[in-house]
């Protein structure tokens, strides 16, 4: 949960540093936005200051439960804004996260 926590209050503060802090060197990250899936730390955090150059994207944590395969569901709260402040969109999300040696090795989009 710590780290969960850690990933997405570091996502919403615009740190990339801290948040890939928790990140293994070979993740897979779903790409939300374009579609496909990011390959390493590197193309996440490109990824990330794409949107942030043309969206203000935070999300909420709310829960987290651990599935009998030991996958990480995560109930989130997303809000996604315009640079002016305009709301795009409001939705309940959830991501499915796999660790591994402590450290999150994908996050995909449910």
């Amino acid at each position: 949960r710590q780290i969960l926590e850690h990933l997405y209050q570091s996502f919403n503060k615009r740190m990339a540093t801290e948040a890939l802090a928790v990140v293994h060197p070979e993740v897979s990250w779903a790409n939300g936005m374009e579609g496909g899936l990011l390959y390493g730390p590197e193309q996440v955090r490109a990824y990330w200051e794409r949107q942030w150059s043309y969206i203000d994207w935070h999300v909420k944590f709310s829960n987290a439960f651990i599935t009998d395969e030991g996958l990480a569901i995560v109930d989130l709260h997303q809000i996604i804004r315009d640079l002016s402040g305009n709301i795009i969109s409001i939705k309940d999300i959830q991501h499915v996260i796999q660790f591994e040696g402590g450290l999150i090795l994908s996050m995909r989009i449910r």
